[in-house]
């Protein structure tokens, strides 16, 4: 019996074997192949910061990122500037500066919009006006970390942050004790260097402060004494974008 048995499997596997080495036409006349289809875009997801084109910048600030003492805030403003050198393809920028604004109340109304933008770039400046307000440099130093920290935890952005530049011989400062003057701006540009060390990688100090009190003109301050002119700007946004391009973001020229 179990002869038998051998042979007909025997029959068996010569028959598989003959079917497995027959080309895939011969195998099946009725097995569906395979489609693809094609993509809808109105279906698919929106795109994420890895896979959209271009770069999607995003400012945080006050009153200069509004571009007040600009003959046109709209398009003169710093961040405006460097928008406009961003590479073809990037989305429109998103400004989200509030004239006045302190840093501890950019925490609140400036940093959740800044995250659900998902930025590739992010741009801060928020000091001068915490200094005018005589906030401590700890305080100031504790409400611009929340932003960074928080723009670090929650995206995926290189930030490019502003120090203080040398206010001196801004006319608003006419009468103000120049030494002590001095001390705070040092005092707020040491707080800000040291919360971008915490995350050397993704925050870039932007350095306003070397060089400025020789730019300091009526060129480059509005009429109101304290804002910067259209000249003034264009000197800012060269700085920012200076140090982005140093840093990898492919501005034009």
């Amino acid at each position: 019996m179990w002869r038998s048995d051998l042979a007909v499997l025997t029959v068996i596997c010569a028959a598989l074997a003959t079917a497995c080495a027959a080309p895939p036409a011969a195998r099946s006349s009725t097995t569906p192949e395979r489609t693809t289809t094609p993509t809808n875009p109105a279906t698919t997801a929106p795109a994420t910061a890895s896979t959209r084109v271009g770069i999607r910048y995003v400012a945080i600030g006050a009153s200069d990122a509004v571009g007040v003492g600009a003959s046109d805030p709209t398009n003169g403003s710093w961040p405006a500037l460097v928008a406009s050198r961003l590479p073809a393809g990037s989305p429109p920028y998103t400004n989200l500066g509030v004239s006045g604004s302190l840093a501890l109340q950019a925490v609140t109304q400036q940093l959740p919009g800044a995250i659900a933008q998902m930025p590739d770039v992010v741009s801060v400046w928020l000091a001068v006006n915490d200094l005018n307000a005589t906030i401590e440099p700890a305080s100031f130093a504790d409400a611009l970390g929340q932003i960074l920290d928080g723009l670090v935890a929650k995206t995926s952005a290189t930030i490019f942050v502003g120090d203080v530049p040398d206010l001196r011989a801004v006319p608003v400062y006419a009468g103000a004790d120049k030494a002590r003057l001095l001390a705070g701006i040092q005092g707020y540009n040491n707080a800000i260097a040291a919360i971008a060390a915490r995350n050397p990688a993704r925050v870039k100090v932007v350095d306003l402060f070397t060089g400025s009190a020789a730019l300091v003109s009526t060129a480059t301050v509005s009429q109101d004494g304290f804002h910067p002119s259209d000249e003034g700007y264009q000197l800012i946004a060269d700085r920012f974008a200076s140090a982005m391009r140093a840093n990898g973001v492919p501005l034009r020229a």
